[in-house]
């Protein structure tokens, strides 16, 4: 069998081995509750600050800033919630995009329920935010704005600093999904007005189950999830300690900029040489203004379903739609908002990066691709 090669890691990624020893320990001996006084519990407790304090300092914020959560769906949905419910006396108006993550839509649509009123910003074809139109639609009764940092589909980087300097001039919360952009571009609370930022472990060579919620001082934010009052009486529930250490150590690794360099070169021969394949486009900026590690391209003619069937049978891994929601049989709706066609959004595949991939496995895929490519345009009926 051939050595498999790994290109979802939008999806997920694989856990550096440095991580893994890190956490080691509090899964076998160190295994006490954060909460407790003895010292088991509070070598727990110090182990947690200590990443907590790699965060902080990665984003440039306060430890006192950083609330641990499960993960990126948890920290979504505690932002977009806690805001809405603890501000409603301002007005019940968000603002959000077509193209963020599920655990964002979907918490929309729940909220529309529950009686505030969404609007959704539309993109430009590369899947950019105007700033001109974000500062249109904000009303006396928009409390918050909530856009994705770094597109999880094709990868577009929004510009927070411009963004938030527009949500700081009308007084209006400002959240950024920021899972996948995290350590893969820059995150300055500092220079950039976000008051919440979801960010989490997994999609650096973390361990999954392990997120954090950045929440700025000040900022009115209903407690969602109620009990002991750990995390600064933000977030109950005993701490996940070993997935914390991990998350700190795959911080620690994940900010050498040499692996932002060796992504973004692989990106840039598998982009040359999937142009070459007949009847095919890329989705999303090409540019630094995307992602270092994504890769989004139409196949036109053809069912992206069936290129990743293949392509799986040579152990090669890709993904066609985001597997961070359930098997729906519809179009992906981040590519619909960017201009693509149901027939172009079927023909999409993902290919997503890692600092583990290699040039050998790029070219592998690229011997590999086009003739499959050939092989299901044969049968295809369009």
């Amino acid at each position: 069998m051939s050595k498999e090669i790994y290109l979802d890691n939008a999806a997920t990624t694989e856990m550096d081995p440095l991580v893994l020893r890190a956490m080691l320990p509090f899964l076998k001996e160190g295994y006490g509750n954060a909460s407790s006084p003895h010292a088991l519990g509070q070598k727990a407790k110090t182990a947690i600050e200590k990443a907590r304090n790699i965060i902080a300092k990665s984003i440039s914020a306060d430890p006192s800033e950083i609330v641990f959560t499960s993960g990126g769906t948890e920290s979504n949905n505690f932002a977009i919630k806690g805001i809405a419910f603890q501000n409603k006396d301002k007005g019940n108006h968000i603002i959000t995009t077509k193209i963020e993550h599920p655990s964002v839509l979907n918490v929309y649509k729940w909220l529309e329920n529950q009686g505030f009123k969404i609007s959704y910003i539309e993109t430009d074809k590369y899947g950019f935010i105007s700033s001109k139109e974000l500062d249109k639609a904000i009303t006396k009764k928009t409390i918050l704005v909530s856009i994705i940092h770094g597109q999880n589909e094709f990868g577009t980087i929004q510009d927070l600093e411009t963004l938030g300097k527009v949500c700081k001039k009308h007084d209006v919360y400002f959240h950024t999904d920021a899972c996948q952009s995290y350590t893969k571009t820059d995150i300055n609370v500092k220079k950039q007005a976000v008051d919440l930022i979801t960010l989490n472990a997994h999609k650096i060579h973390g361990p999954k189950g392990v997120g954090v919620l950045y929440v700025r001082k000040g900022t009115r934010i209903m407690t969602w999830q109620h009990g002991g009052g750990q995390e600064i009486d933000r977030r109950s529930g005993t701490e996940n300690v070993a997935g914390i250490v991990g998350f700190g150590r795959a911080v620690e690794l994940g900010l050498n900029k040499n692996h932002i360099k060796a992504m973004r070169k692989l990106k840039n021969i598998l982009i040359k040489e999937l142009i070459k394949i007949p009847r095919v486009k890329i989705n999303g900026p090409r540019d630094e203004r995307g992602l270092p590690n994504i890769v989004n391209a139409v196949f036109l003619g053809i069912e992206g379903e069936a290129i990743v069937g293949l392509l799986d049978m040579e152990n090669i891994y890709a993904a066609t739609g985001s597997a961070c929601s359930s098997n729906k049989l519809e179009p992906n709706p981040a590519l619909l908002a960017i201009g693509l066609m149901p027939q172009e959004v079927n023909g999409t595949v993902r290919f997503s990066l890692s600092r583990f991939n290699t040039e050998k496995e790029i070219e592998k895929l690229l011997n590999k691709l086009p003739g499959i490519v050939e092989k299901l345009r044969k049968f295809s009926p369009f």
